[in-house]
């Protein structure tokens, strides 16, 4: 290394040296939350022993993961993880893309903030909380719908926590509830950033909102789309524990409806207490979801090199 580059190298270190100070909590929290447990890993291939720790359990190989495909709710676990998920992928997208652009014609200062934190709110109230009122709903012995608005229409109470059917739609509609309001943010701050005169120049060029929208903030917003759902794609296999554990009240007449991987992973440590076998689901899930998201950003750079990821 010359000497001036090595001069060159300490200005720039004496420049940014606050920036660089400020960093450090983040990089030290990055690394002890993230990269550090992933030593754990070899937990998927041993069989765990508390009294010999990680390092010293018995290698087993690929055992741990046979449960997970040998056994006979594999199919239904993975169908319901992969397809509750490709449904709330889509319904995300075009709800909170929706809700994002309505919202940023509502001109009022007062009124866009309130919409805004009414729209958030449920993505901050736990979902134990959201599990019991979701509970006061649709309970047989005093839920809103049996008590009141079935009796309204002249139908008869249902069981709801005894029929597995119609839970996908209710898991459906709770989960969009939830989360559709912190995408919407994100899209709206996407769409606020937009630059006001290519608007301006449309309007003088007598196109309407719906034109401004399909021509100038669709394209635009393109890129936040791909990064947003090329993230949730990467967690394909994984789900809301909360969603499919607490909002059905761990039912098990509802499972075949409701079970995914991560609640029977939990359910299985809980049973058996094994380690190495959620250990083994958690990567498998990380393993395939980092697959898709590189198969995913290929596909998306064939199309359109300037929205993908990386």
């Amino acid at each position: 290394m010359t000497q001036s580059t090595t001069r060159k190298r300490n200005k720039t270190f004496r420049k940014s040296g606050v920036l660089l100070l400020m960093m450090l909590p983040g990089i030290i929290y990055l690394v002890i939350n993230n990269y550090l447990p992933m030593f754990g890993v070899i937990i998927a291939f041993k069989d765990f022993n508390y009294t010999k720790g990680i390092f010293g359990s018995d290698w087993i190989g690929l055992k741990n993961f046979e449960y997970l495909f040998k056994t006979t709710d594999a199919f239904i676990i993975t169908r319901n993880t992969i397809l509750y998920n490709v449904v709330f992928i889509v319904l995300n997208l075009f709800i909170a893309v929706g809700l994002a652009i309505l919202l940023n014609e509502v001109k009022k200062r007062f009124l866009s903030r309130f919409y805004q934190s009414v729209i958030l709110l449920p993505y901050l109230i736990s979902m134990v909380i959201i599990g019991y009122l979701v509970f006061a709903v649709f309970s047989m012995d005093s839920g809103l719908l049996n008590k009141t608005i079935l009796p309204m229409l002249g139908l008869s109470e249902i069981s709801w926590y005894s029929e597995a059917k119609y839970w996908p739609y209710i898991l459906t509609i709770v989960h969009i509830w939830k989360s559709a309001g912190y995408l919407c943010v994100i899209y709206l701050a996407a769409i606020i950033g937009i630059d006001q005169e290519y608007y301006e120049a449309a309007t003088i060029d007598g196109a309407g909102k719906w034109k401004q929208i399909k021509s100038i903030t669709f394209p635009l917003l393109m890129p936040v789309i791909t990064v947003m759902t090329l993230l949730q794609i990467g967690r394909i296999f994984y789900s809301d524990f909360g969603l499919f554990y607490q909002v059905p009240l761990n039912t098990g007449a509802l499972q075949s409806t409701t079970n995914v991987i991560d609640t029977y992973v939990y359910r299985a440590l809980m049973t058996l207490g094994d380690v190495g076998m959620s250990s083994a689901a958690g990567l498998y899930q990380s393993f395939v979801g980092f697959l898709l998201v590189f198969i995913s950003n290929y596909v998306v750079k064939k199309i359109n090199r300037d929205n993908a990821l990386f």
